[in-house]
């Protein structure tokens, strides 16, 4: 048996009928991790909750392929939605949120549960997250229309909690970017960029006063409501990038709900698709999205190179691991014309909770000596990272890339 998956789940339990023994504690643990097989070595009989919880995990990460009996661990979630939807409700019962979406993720990978994500009694029964929404939008095209409707609640419900937690704080950060930018020559006091006017001024300094007489001010601007700044989100859609897909869509719908941004989305494998016009909703851009296949990223960058016309008021984000399927020469040309035009030129590895993916480190070391570092982007980082873009300041890049 997988000892270590469980382990990580039992750890996330709050003591048992033991928790005033600590030694007994101590076995009461081993003996969920290790399954209650001959080799256990615990002498631990478990009863009431903690059987109910030992059966859950015994029907995930059990070994063989024998129905569960007696003391024996094995698979034993079967092939019915019924079954798994009965065993989603039992671990909600027993685990934390945390813990339940990694347990469906492992349920998927590990006994081949994707398929049965189609019908909807299990989709009701499911934990939503960003990863859950991921195999959904890979089982898109196979998804019969009876699901379909069931399979969009879920993902509208992952979209808007992630809406709740990012765009407030994106449209602030963003919003005070955008005033910074706007330089005017008569600021109000507050409005006074006093490094800018310093420096402008200081032919004007009077040593016998010590002082620089600022005859003329630079101040942080007010965005108007016409667009300033243009945004190119351009993504990659292949199958190890499904989280990266679903965050860039609610960030896509939340940029061009501002104003002061004229936000275009684009997604690509081999081909590349525009979702601009259905930014609006994030749900009808993840649905539009076709999670899988090859890659093209210089096939995309060709188009979202025809469709800049303010090349120095635009931010060019490319999304992607970087594993090329197209023409490496020509993709680092195209990067290195625009960022010669004046695109501001971001390279993210992916944007995502889950850290630092697999990529290709060659094309990321040539991107960085065209002054383009690639590197993982967390989603709280991201408003920074583009706020840094649209004032044309150094890109926060983290330690770890």
């Amino acid at each position: 048996m997988d000892a270590a998956d469980a382990a990580d789940a039992v750890d996330a339990v709050e003591s048992g009928t033991g928790a005033g023994d600590p030694g007994q504690e101590r076995l009461r643990r081993w003996r969920l991790v290790l399954g209650g097989e001959a080799a256990d070595g615990t002498g631990c009989a478990l009863s009431g909750r903690d059987a109910a919880m030992d059966g859950t995990l015994t029907a995930l990460y059990g070994k063989g392929d024998k129905p569960q009996s007696g003391r024996e661990r094995s698979a034993g979630l079967g092939a019915s939605a019924p079954s798994v939807a009965r065993w989603l409700g039992d671990i909600r019962t027993y685990f934390p949120s945390s813990v339940v979406q990694v347990m469906q993720r492992d349920a998927i990978d590990r006994l081949g549960l994707a398929s049965l994500l189609l019908e909807p009694e299990m989709l009701e029964a499911v934990e939503a997250d960003v990863h859950l929404v991921g195999t959904l939008l890979s089982l898109n095209k196979a998804m019969p229309e009876t699901t379909k409707e069931t399979a969009r609640a879920v993902v509208r419900k992952v979209v808007e909690d992630l809406e709740k937690r990012l765009a407030t704080r994106t449209r602030a950060t963003l919003t005070g970017a955008l005033d910074r930018s706007a330089r005017i020559s008569r600021p109000r006091h507050h409005d006074i960029d006093w490094n800018r006017t310093i420096s402008a001024n200081l032919k004007h300094y009077l040593p016998e006063y010590r002082t620089i007489v600022p005859e003329r001010l630079i101040g942080y601007g007010r965005a108007s409501r016409s667009v300033k700044k243009e945004v190119v989100l351009c993504i990659d859609q292949s199958g190890s990038m499904a989280a990266s897909v679903v965050y860039a869509s609610v960030f896509g719908a939340v940029l061009a709900s501002m104003r002061s941004i004229d936000t275009r989305l684009v997604v690509f494998d081999t081909a590349v698709v525009d979702l601009t016009d259905q930014l609006d909703d994030p749900v009808d851009v993840l649905f539009g999205t076709q999670l899988g296949g090859g890659t093209d990223i210089n096939r995309a960058l060709a188009y979202c190179q025809s469709q800049i016309t303010r090349p120095a008021e635009t931010v060019v984000v490319l999304i992607s691991d970087l594993y090329e399927g197209g023409i490496r020469n020509e993709m680092l040309k195209r990067v290195a014309a625009m960022k010669a035009s004046g695109v501001q030129f971001v390279a993210l590895l992916a944007l995502s909770d889950e850290g630092a993916p697999a990529y290709d480190r060659e094309h990321a070391a040539a991107l960085a000596a065209l002054g383009a570092p690639a590197f993982a982007c967390t989603p709280d980082l991201f408003p920074e990272v583009m706020a840094a873009a649209i004032e044309k300041r150094p890109i926060p890049v983290p330690d770890t890339v």
